[in-house]
């Protein structure tokens, strides 16, 4: 594909916002726990390895949650997507290491695969950018000579 399709769009806004607003609401919630008591998904050799309560390990999460969300709204939704992607197969990684949640494991895993297609779309979009940029600076300065 040379050229970004622009009805691939109706992919791309919908994974970035999701893939945005996801992370940031579930990283706000940290704090809060009204989705849940978030510290019960957390393996216990986590606090072992960082020597910190679980509450406090959940507020540390909460915060690169909320930093990977904005870096997918940013500019930088591409690096932010990979951030997001390598995020949840942590996060699947700490679920299944604890022997329970499987079924969470499995869906961070989906939700990651999306995140990797929102860095790849976003990849091409941005090349897409450019090279219509590049042509329209070409295209002036042609006219401009004339």
């Amino acid at each position: 594909m040379k050229e970004f399709d622009h009805r691939l769009n109706s992919a791309w806004w919908p994974l970035r916002i999701g893939l945005g607003l996801g992370p940031i609401i579930a990283g706000i919630d940290k704090y809060f726990n009204i989705l849940a008591d978030w510290s019960m998904y957390l393996n216990p050799l986590a606090t072992k390895i960082v020597p910190v309560s679980a509450s406090t390990f959940m507020h540390m999460v909460g915060i690169v949650e909320v930093l990977a969300g904005l870096l997918v709204l940013s500019k930088w939704a591409k690096i932010g997507s990979y951030v997001v992607m390598a995020w949840l197969l942590s996060i699947a990684l700490n679920l299944v290491t604890s022997g329970m949640f499987y079924d969470l494991a499995v869906r961070d895993v989906e939700i990651a695969v999306g995140a990797f297609a929102l860095a790849q779309l976003t990849a091409v979009r941005e090349q897409s950018t450019v090279k219509t940029t590049a042509e329209s600076r070409a295209s002036s300065q042609s006219d401009f000579a004339r």
